[in-house]
């Protein structure tokens, strides 16, 4: 396994990733792993380097670029705290919808011109506000990008917002799945519903299901609400997805 720490030129500066790779001697299918709002941190990275072991080169990023390289905490994150939300807030403020759009564009871009990348179709995961990034990611790549997960992705559809993340859907061609905390509060039930109908309505194939007796972040190894269960068959989902289109 290979673990190159490096930084990718972007719209407003430069972005901290690593990539890693099983066989550095060998192009590989790829994929994008968008982190939760913690950033590059040795949790995310051993979710990349466990989804690299599966036959992949996978590039971890830092999408907090304009604020801060990582670690984009340098205080243990507490849900609730003020100092945490404070630095949620100045962490997530720079990512309006556009932003995102032109950010994850340039992701694309870069790891498909990476000669550890195999030629052809790739895939993008995200986790909690990321997940909203990787369908973006599939909006805006859609020639490149044949496969789109979200875990506990937040705020995917936000009735009446014109810049909510499921408008995008009619720009997308990729498989979608989307795996809910049934225990969520930035993506409840009337959200999960109306996803649904826009999914429905889309009209290409996707997956979107619940965890039951799962909360917001349950895939992430440091969060308190880690679930290794439900963690390890959301595992089993994305790369069964990926197996089915990009492998």
């Amino acid at each position: 396994m290979t673990e190159q720490d490096l930084t990718i030129p972007m719209p407003d500066g430069t972005a901290d990733a690593v990539l890693f790779s099983p066989d550095s001697s060998t192009p590989l299918p790829g994929v994008i792993h968008l982190p939760d709002i913690g950033g590059i941190r040795e949790a995310h990275r051993s979710m990349a380097r466990r989804l690299s072991h599966e036959g992949y080169t996978v590039l971890l990023v830092n999408p907090f670029y304009r604020t801060s390289r990582s670690p984009v905490f340098d205080f243990p994150r507490v849900s609730g705290e003020p100092r945490t939300m404070q630095r949620m807030a100045e962490l997530m403020g720079p990512l309006t919808a556009h932003a995102q759009e032109r950010d994850v564009a340039a992701y694309v871009d870069f790891l498909e011109a990476h000669p550890a990348f195999r030629p052809g179709q790739m895939g993008v995961v995200g986790y909690c506000f990321s997940g909203a990034m990787a369908l973006r990611a599939a909006a805006v790549r859609s020639s490149l990008i044949a496969a789109a997960a979200s875990f506990h992705g937040g705020g995917l559809y936000k009735a009446g917002d014109p810049t909510s993340p499921h408008l995008v859907l009619p720009q997308v061609v990729a498989r979608l799945y989307f795996g809910h905390a049934d225990q969520d509060k930035s993506m409840d039930a009337t959200a999960i519903q109306g996803l649904n109908q826009a999914l429905a309505d889309w009209g290409e194939e996707y997956e979107s299901e619940i965890y039951v007796g799962a909360r917001h972040g349950w895939t992430v190894p440091d969060n308190p609400v880690f679930n290794p269960e439900q963690a390890d068959r959301a595992f089993e989902k994305l790369t069964t997805l990926l197996a089915q289109t990009i492998a």
